[in-house]
């Protein structure tokens, strides 16, 4: 299944549109989202190695650049791009949610895939979740003005914080401490990495399927939103090879943050786009759409960013 991830992802895409137009009802799947997403971090982070973590904080040119990457290039990326959507609140404050989060869980994947050092994001992922949630309103107000601020409640965002990062944080901690002592519990939590695929075609056919019935009534808005995520994978790519040049990175550490750089987390901040008020409510249909076409980009992106930093090249940077 490892193997033949992206073309799973993308059956369980299919799945969920046709769900999403033929089954009545298909809306009543959004009360899955929250939980199925914390299960899916939950085995996310019973990946990362906390008791190694301060280890790979040592790694203080990896973690500045996808720092820099993330929370410097990209949002001024994400205040260009979503000037072509300004003229609508619904548009722009969607747009501006998914672009401004790096993603945690299948960049991971896609970054291994490509012969990028995965365990270097995996180990960063705790610290990029905090840090998005903690930043994401900061650049709400400073992008998309007042509007953001008399949309986007506080709440949302906390409990988000707290039962989609926090708690699955602790218990996949927890989990590892206690697997150390118990072969029984390292054997399921062994188990529960190797469901990490169906898990997120679970998770794609349960977020598809609840918003194709929103899609599928005004489709033309949001295909105006297909150009800005294609246009930000393109200037990624680019922005991606320069910070990891000029930070000095060698080969995988350089393929791992150009893919850091480009997903986005859109699962997690689908929850923040379904609490949004009622005129907003496209916003949720806009962060979806932002999965298909990422989707489909990374694919691209496996075969790319290999040929943008070819092992030839390696020689520089050290850990």
């Amino acid at each position: 299944m490892e193997r033949h991830q992206v073309a799973l992802y993308l059956v369980a895409i299919v799945a969920g549109v046709a769900l999403g137009l033929t089954a009545p009802g298909s809306q009543g799947l959004e009360v899955f989202i929250n939980p199925s997403i914390a299960v899916l971090l939950f085995v996310t982070f019973l990946g990362v190695p906390f008791a190694q973590l301060a280890r790979a904080f040592r790694d203080l040119r990896f973690l500045s650049a996808l720092l820099v990457l993330n929370f410097v290039a990209v949002p001024a990326v994400a205040f260009c791009l979503s000037r072509f959507v300004a003229g609508d609140a619904a548009l722009m404050i969607g747009v501006l949610l998914v672009l401004l989060t790096p993603c945690v869980d299948y960049v991971i994947v896609f970054a291994a895939a490509a012969g990028g050092a995965h365990e270097r994001l995996l180990a960063a992922a705790p610290l990029l979740m905090v840090l998005q949630l903690l930043l994401l309103p900061l650049y709400l107000l400073v992008i998309a003005g007042p509007i953001s601020s008399a949309a986007v409640e506080p709440g949302p965002f906390v409990e988000a914080l707290l039962w989609l990062i926090v708690v699955p944080m602790i218990a996949a901690a927890i989990a590892q401490r206690w697997g150390d002592r118990n072969r029984i519990v390292r054997s399921a939590a062994v188990g529960a990495l190797h469901a990490m695929v169906p898990l997120m075609m679970i998770v794609l056919l349960v977020v598809v399927a609840s918003q194709m019935p929103l899609i599928a009534s005004d489709p033309a808005p949001l295909l105006g939103v297909v150009p800005i995520y294609a246009a930000f994978l393109v200037v990624m790519a680019v922005l991606g090879v320069v910070v990891a040049q000029v930070a000095r990175l060698d080969v995988p550490r350089g393929r791992a943050l150009v893919f850091s750089g480009a997903t986005r987390n859109s699962l997690v901040v689908l929850p923040l786009a379904l609490a949004l008020p009622a005129e907003l409510r496209l916003a949720a249909a806009v962060v979806v759409t932002q999965t298909l076409v990422e989707l489909l980009g990374m694919a691209a992106y496996v075969r790319l960013v290999p040929r943008l930093l070819p092992r030839r090249a390696s020689g520089t940077g050290s850990s």
